[in-house]
């Protein structure tokens, strides 16, 4: 992979070890859920989130480098994608993608070319 896409950026307010379960995730136009879980694995960061009753029942990776801001007052990850980007994402299963490669790759295409 290597992408920018997986990594938190310097302005994010990101802090290694920070414990972000259950923060509410802020897509740019709304809210969107919370984290269920997250993993600051050199070179593949990335947040789960739960969405909850918007996409009933479904949980979306969003690769670190979409986390715009952290508010850790106010237990708030802010992301730089709309919520119909993110709805649009790939699917994914926790548990049954976290280390399939391909899985992992379309997500990354998806989020790195969704400006095109």
């Amino acid at each position: 992979m290597g992408s920018d896409i997986w990594g938190y950026s310097e302005t994010s307010g990101h802090a290694p070890g920070t414990e972000l379960i259950g923060y509410r995730v802020e897509a740019s136009d709304g809210p969107i859920g919370k984290i269920d879980r997250h993993s600051e694995d050199v070179g593949r960061s990335y947040v789960v989130v739960d969405t909850g009753p918007w996409i009933f029942g479904h949980r979306v990776l969003l690769p670190a480098g979409l986390v715009s801001r952290i508010d850790r007052e106010h237990e708030t990850v802010h992301i730089e994608a709309t919520k119909a980007e993110i709805k649009d994402s790939p699917p994914f299963e926790s548990g049954q993608h976290d280390d399939d490669l391909p899985s992992l790759q379309l997500i990354e295409r998806y989020y790195a070319n969704r400006h095109m």
